[in-house]
């Protein structure tokens, strides 16, 4: 009979932490689930170049932080920045690696390709180019108020032109050994 009184309690109590799961799962909020539903949205209009419905997405006086020269501000830009993007880029795809969200933000680690169709951005027109960002998004409302990029210099650096070496600054060595 004791047994039986310790198996009723234990099994309601998983019974309440696994209907709380279903619920809330891994402890993310129905807010910050939309966030990254959002963020996903937005990435995709990347992908397909329809711009159409990015208003439902972005807010009117957004900011975007990562424009070619500097802040983009107001919806109307953005799209006409994506746009832009577009008539530069073809054949983008987006792989997102990870991905975390809050009530107020997402942060995603996304695997960026695509074709060039024109010279641009120090890149040539036909070239494959790929990239690692870490992409910041703030919201409120379910929309994007706020984005930043990181992007990887490495990457960025194998798609801008190089200039000539300079042998000279190859060979005048610096002595790393000896603390200054």
């Amino acid at each position: 009979m004791k047994k039986f009184l310790y198996a009723i309690p234990a099994a309601l109590l998983f019974f309440c932490v696994s209907c709380d799961n279903e619920k809330n799962e891994g402890g993310m909020s129905d807010k910050a689930k939309k966030n990254l539903e959002v963020s996903a949205a937005i990435t995709k209009c990347f992908e397909s170049g329809d711009w159409s419905k990015i208003g439902d997405y972005i807010a009117a006086d957004a900011v975007d932080h990562a424009g070619m020269n500097g802040d983009i501000v107001g919806l109307d830009s953005i799209k006409a920045a994506f746009a832009m993007y577009s008539t530069m880029m073809s054949d983008m795809k987006n792989e997102t690696v990870k991905e975390f969200a809050d009530d107020d933000y997402v942060m995603q680690w996304i695997k960026e390709s695509w074709t060039m169709k024109v010279d641009g951005m120090g890149m040539k027109a036909g070239s494959r180019n790929t990239l690692n960002a870490i992409e910041v998004s703030k919201f409120k409302d379910g929309k994007s108020t706020e984005h930043w990029s990181f992007i990887s210099w490495g990457d960025m650096m194998k798609m801008m032109p190089q200039p000539p070496m300079d042998n000279k600054m190859m060979d005048n060595k610096m002595d790393t050994t000896k603390p200054k």
